[in-house]
């Protein structure tokens, strides 16, 4: 019996040592290298709070049994806009409310871009007129202005004009 005790010890102590000695000898596996994802890029954090928004309304269509209005919306701040959110709720002709429908634009909108939202609506007969309510993940957009297009409102003219550049100078008489 002692035996079989001092003879399992053994075993132990050289398993025990002939792994220790096996990874003091061995290499440490080295780490993968980790590149930076944004190395040199510029990144805008998204706006917080108040965004500026124009928009161009189309007429609301019907679609079978669905009233679907498209809309064009232009981030006019100087930050990206995250997941804007349009709600359109309806109102009968004595200003009852009926439940309306709601367009998203996924991701970011950058400054200046551009998108299309749609907006689904089951029709009801006594739907009268609608309304807009903008919103955004970071927060709201408390007046969003309404344009006729896109262009006309970036090509604006100012308001006053340097008076040399109205009118021309009077020639001198000889």
């Amino acid at each position: 019996m002692k035996r079989a005790r001092f003879a399992f010890a053994a075993m132990f102590i050289v398993t025990g040592a002939s792994l220790a000695l096996a990874q003091g000898t061995a290499p440490a596996p080295k780490a993968p290298e980790f590149k930076q994802i944004l190395a040199g890029k510029k990144f805008t954090p998204p706006i917080r709070g108040a965004a500026d928004v124009d928009f161009i309304r189309a007429p609301t269509k019907r679609e079978g049994n669905m009233l679907v209005t498209k809309i064009q919306v232009k981030n006019t701040s100087s930050a990206p806009i995250p997941r804007l959110t349009i709600d359109e709720t309806w109102y009968d002709k004595s200003n009852n409310l009926i439940p309306g429908g709601k367009g998203i634009v996924n991701g970011l909108l950058q400054p200046g871009e551009i998108q299309t939202v749609e907006i689904r609506t089951p029709a009801n007969p006594n739907m009268t007129r609608s309304m807009y309510q903008f919103s955004h993940a970071n927060g709201t957009v408390p007046k969003p202005h309404t344009v006729t297009s896109f262009n006309a409102a970036a090509a604006k003219e100012p308001a006053t004009k340097a008076a040399a550049a109205t009118k021309a100078a009077p020639k001198k008489k000889k």
